[in-house]
């Protein structure tokens, strides 16, 4: 089996709507496990199990403060998807322009682009049929 690569572990981590919410919310703050499982109606230990998705695509970390161990939303590595991300938009973008380039270019035909036949009235459902 071939290992994920960090960008497929982060897309895999951020798959689940729960993850994503509690990534939003550390954007916000840091929190501590029973802080961020409050919302949720699931058990503390299920929110853990999700922060151990999150801290394994490095998403989030952990540390000590005094009794406190607040999770920390590691911003940086959403740049990873961000770069990914926005190299693909702009690539879709860029194929956009060629394509309105290409039908700007194109001459105007008589039908062309209306769904209406050669000859046809704007109205007509055979275009056989006269007027």
């Amino acid at each position: 089996m071939v290992a994920a690569d960090p960008l497929s572990q982060v897309f895999a981590a951020l798959a689940d709507p729960t993850r994503r919410d509690i990534v939003a919310r550390l954007a916000v703050r840091d929190a501590t496990v029973t802080e961020l499982a409050a919302p949720y109606p699931v058990s503390v230990q299920a929110v853990s199990k999700h922060l151990k998705v999150l801290e394994d695509a490095g998403l989030v970390s952990r540390r000590r403060e005094a009794q406190r161990r607040p999770v920390h939303l590691e911003a940086e590595v959403l740049d990873l998807t961000t770069k990914w991300l926005e190299r693909h938009r702009r690539r879709a973008q860029a194929r956009y322009r060629r394509l309105d380039a290409l039908l700007a270019s194109m001459p105007d035909e008589p039908g062309a682009g209306t769904g209406t036949a050669p000859g046809a009235t704007a109205g007509s459902t055979d275009p056989g049929a006269g007027p």
